[in-house]
């Protein structure tokens, strides 16, 4: 009976508390792909993107319903950096929904008239004062100045913002001058240079943009970057942008012993980690303290033994490894912060799978692979022999006997089409299809197959489709650890024959590391440069966005990927992308184009799609 008051009392107190509208609220996930649209075409750069913003703690005012309630400590404030603008998950501070979305819209205008050097520049220079109240003025004025049509939307928020803040705030007397302040300076941007003292935290705008982190900026060492990795199963549930802090490491010296003697053997158990708080293996209670956390203290001890431990333990060993063909080829990779190309940067090897045994196709995939070739036959491009020629290099014995009779009847003709000549159809096509074999593709795609295994079978039945076109074609896959080894892994060049032997290379492919994805880009076009074919086309398969190990994340990978294509067009290639992310619509577009990528939306129907597609790329289907 108590627990069911208790539950009671916390649901009645907790709605008392609220001071927004949730019924009218705007929700990200709705206002994204326009928002994204909106932000990049404002901001004149089609890298940056969107994502959600995390709740961070606040001393404000609180009612005294709101204290009993436990509720008012904590909120997400819009902000941005050099290649993202990180939103509120939901907008509810007004009772219309349509102001609402429009604060939405506010927020990515307001974030492309932004820069966020402006924001460290300021902090720096006006350590006492909140940088963010001139910056964010000014910003407002900026904004409106360019974007004129915006004005009549941001005055209707100013004022439902400024009589939503008489209804949302508590305030003591000593709060009530920085509260006016901040009214004058959202009614009248540009109006105020000066923030009056007062108790706590000053009390969010919700039109303006916040800096990054309130304390000082996060350093990364040299450690701490070569491990941040890009690790899918490390991610968050939630796609949230968190503050990071980093912190010194106790050297081992001191405290209490907590362990047991008998472990020294062990040294795999004592490993230097913070396990401070919990050391739980569940990932999934891992992933939930993560988001609970406010900011993510992160080591910066110089040991690389966590991350020797977390890279090479999976690593094979030669004897068992791919065969590598040779050391390697240096390739030059962008740089979007320099904005220039790294010459001889990445080293790419390729490799050929180990003790591959000839095999024939799958059976399950027999039936489907008799289709695709019977279909796939009618566009075969080998030298058809054209019958009943006026002319030719063979003659065609049986035209030639039927024009004999003819003459012997008195109706033969002078020219007699008698002859036979080779002719060759008109398209001539080389097709690399390049398959992404990083760590992801371990994850299952449905209750009976692997990402891999879909692959797989797509490789199979491409192959068989091409091998009955008589399209010349090759196959490789790719994955990477780090720039000084991104693996090519040959399954078909150019000059081999479709069969057994290359069944059982593709049947030998498995999972890898990571996602250089630029660097095995320009080894493919190199390979694809020396076809002397009309048209080269570059088909790229993947499940996810460029990663590695080091710095090769984020905008980084994605400009470094982007400028691979655009090098690619320059040599005349012709590039699609074919992926099965679900959340490619924030980066593909940009890398590949509007029109240069395909998503599957399950990755099992890769192998049924695939080669449809490639008849619509090829022109076949029309």
């Amino acid at each position: 009976m108590e627990e069911a008051v208790g539950i009671r009392w916390h649901h009645f107190i907790t709605r008392m508390a609220v001071r927004t509208y949730p019924q009218a609220s705007a929700c990200f996930a709705e206002q994204q792909a326009s928002l994204a649209t909106v932000f990049r075409a404002l901001s004149g750069n089609a890298g940056l993107r969107l994502a959600l913003a995390a709740e961070q703690r606040l001393k404000t005012s609180r009612s005294w319903v709101q204290k009993v309630a436990g509720s008012g400590l904590r909120q997400a404030l819009a902000w941005r950096d050099e290649s993202c603008l990180y939103l509120p998950e939901r907008l509810d501070f007004y009772p219309d929904a349509g102001l609402n979305r429009d604060l939405y819209l506010w927020l990515a205008a307001l974030a492309a008239c932004s820069e966020p050097r402006q924001h460290e520049q300021q902090h720096k220079a006006q350590a006492q004062q909140p940088h963010w109240l001139l910056l964010n003025q000014r910003c407002v004025t900026l904004c409106l100045q360019r974007f004129p049509g915006l004005v009549s939307v941001y005055r209707r928020l100013a004022v439902a913002e400024v009589e939503q803040r008489d209804q949302r705030l508590t305030l003591s007397q000593a709060a009530l001058p920085r509260e006016q302040t901040l009214r004058q300076a959202i009614l009248q941007p540009g109006s105020v240079s000066y923030l009056p003292a007062g108790p706590g935290d000053a009390d969010p705008v919700p039109l303006w943009l916040y800096p990054q982190t309130q304390g000082p900026a996060l350093s990364r060492t040299d450690d701490v970057a070569a491990t941040a990795a890009d690790h899918p199963a490390a991610q968050p549930k939630a796609n949230i942008r968190r503050r990071a802090t980093l912190t010194e490491d106790p050297d081992g010296r001191d405290g209490l012993m907590v362990f047991r003697l008998e472990s020294l053997l062990s040294w795999s158990e004592f490993i230097p980690l913070d396990r401070t708080a919990d050391d739980n293996d569940d990932e999934d209670d891992s992933l939930r303290i993560a988001e609970d956390l406010d900011v993510i203290t992160l080591s910066q001890q110089r040991s690389r033994q966590a991350s020797k431990i977390r890279l090479d333990l999976d690593l094979p060993c030669a004897a068992e490894d791919d065969i590598p063909l040779s050391d390697g080829r240096l390739f030059a990779e962008w740089d979007y912060r320099k904005q220039r190309l790294l010459p001889d940067y990445c080293r790419v090897i390729p490799m050929l799978p180990r003790a591959v045994a000839a095999t024939g196709l799958p059976a399950a995939l027999q039936p489907v692979a008799r289709r695709l070739r019977q279909q796939f036959a009618s566009f075969n491009t080998q030298p058809q022999l054209m019958r009943h020629q006026l002319q030719g290099t063979q003659l065609d014995i049986d035209a030639l006997i039927a024009q004999q009779a003819r003459q012997q009847q008195g109706n033969g003709d002078s020219l007699a089409p008698v002859w036979r000549q080779p002719q060759r159809n008109q398209r001539d096509l080389a097709c690399l299809l390049l398959a992404d074999l990083s760590l992801s593709t371990d994850a299952w795609a449905n209750n009976d197959k692997q990402v891999i295994d879909v692959i797989r079978d797509s490789l199979h039945l491409m192959g068989e489709a091409l091998d009955a076109s008589h399209d010349q074609f090759a196959m490789y896959g790719f994955s990477s650890r780090r720039r000084d080894h991104v693996r090519i892994n040959m399954v078909k060049n150019f000059n081999e024959p479709w069969g057994q032997q290359i069944h059982g290379r593709i049947k030998a492919l498995t999972p890898g590391y990571y996602t250089r994805m630029g660097a095995a880009i320009r080894q493919a076009n190199e390979i694809l440069q020396d076809q002397p074919a009309e048209q080269r086309l570059l088909l790229i398969l993947t499940d996810g966005k460029p990663n590695d190990l080091d710095l090769y994340e984020g905008q980084y990978g994605l400009e470094d990927t982007r400028m691979a294509i655009i090098e690619a067009h320059r040599k005349g290639i012709t590039t699609h992308c074919v992926t099965i992310d679900q959340d490619c619509q924030d980066y593909v577009p940009y890398v590949f184009g509007h029109l240069g990528y395909f998503r599957i939306e399950r990755a099992d129907q890769l192998p049924r799609m695939l080669p449809r597609l490639y008849l619509n790329l090829t022109g076949l289907n029309s």
